[in-house]
């Protein structure tokens, strides 16, 4: 049974309290109603908040955040316990077998140059590991943010020799994409055809931005960031203002957007 007193707690203490939490007797029902289906969104929640506290460089952030989503790592692990698949133990063992496997340079005796060398050393050992696939697109998780998939997707692609052999045409292809929605658009398409459209706009767009070497998800978390920051600087203005934001014409808050820009280069 897990102590009270959790000042020098351990993984084994974690492990103490979570078994306790699904004690059948004893344990809390909320805990005890899930399962590893109801818990996935919980873990993707959690290791997006990981990532939240990167970006806001909030150190006591990121310690607890990071509690969480171990707290999500440690409750899969005892539900599969319970089922007789592994346990903790197997997870940690797996995970260091896997970690010396793919890093001969640090744990044996072979020789990377650079880390360009050992992503490409990377993919490879992941390539063996995966064995005989049907596809060269199998093992892309279908739960990733559909931005991330499309990236790995067109990674993987490459990878077998399926790419463009520059970003000219990739930036041509994202041109074309655009002008078929517009067309659509211009036509009153009904959403599936909107849809279908937009959807190769995007891939296109994902596709320009990899070929320039850089990962579409963190862009567009910058571009959100960045979004953010300004828009709540134009409702700052407005508010000095002595206005409020839905009487405020456009052309004020266009004027208000430029300066909020204006303000964050000049810092």
């Amino acid at each position: 049974m897990a102590s009270s007193d959790t000042s020098q707690a351990t993984v084994d203490t974690l492990l103490e309290i979570m078994a306790r939490l699904r004690d059948p007797q004893v344990g809390c029902p909320w805990d005890l109603e899930q399962d590893f289906r109801s818990i996935a969104p919980y873990t993707l929640e959690e290791a997006y908040e990981v990532v939240d506290a990167i970006e806001q460089d909030d150190s006591s952030a990121l310690q607890d955040e990071l509690g969480d989503l171990l707290f999500q790592v440690v409750f899969h692990a005892q539900m599969a316990q319970e089922r007789g698949w592994f346990s903790f133990t197997d997870v940690v063992s797996g995970i260091c077998e896997k970690m010396v496997r793919r890093h001969p340079h640090v744990f044996a005796d072979e020789v990377i140059e650079d880390a360009v060398a050992q992503t490409h050393a990377w993919e490879r050992h992941k390539e063996r590991e995966r064995g005989t696939q049907e596809s060269a697109l199998d093992g892309v998780p279908l739960a990733l943010p559909a931005l991330t998939r499309a990236y790995k997707l067109q990674k993987r692609a490459s990878r077998v020799g399926f790419d463009w052999p520059s970003i000219h045409g990739v930036s041509d292809k994202v041109e074309e994409e655009l002008r078929e929605l517009n067309e659509e658009i211009n036509h009153h398409a009904g959403i599936d055809a909107l849809s279908d459209e937009a959807g190769d706009l995007l891939f296109a767009a994902v596709n320009l931005i990899r070929h320039a070497g850089v990962e579409p998800e963190l862009a567009l978390r910058k571009g959100n960031s960045k979004f953010t920051r300004r828009f709540q600087q134009v409702e700052t203005f407005v508010q000095e203002a002595g206005q409020k934001f839905s009487d405020t014409d456009l052309d004020t808050l266009d004027y208000y957007w430029e300066k909020a820009k204006e303000l964050e280069t000049s810092r």
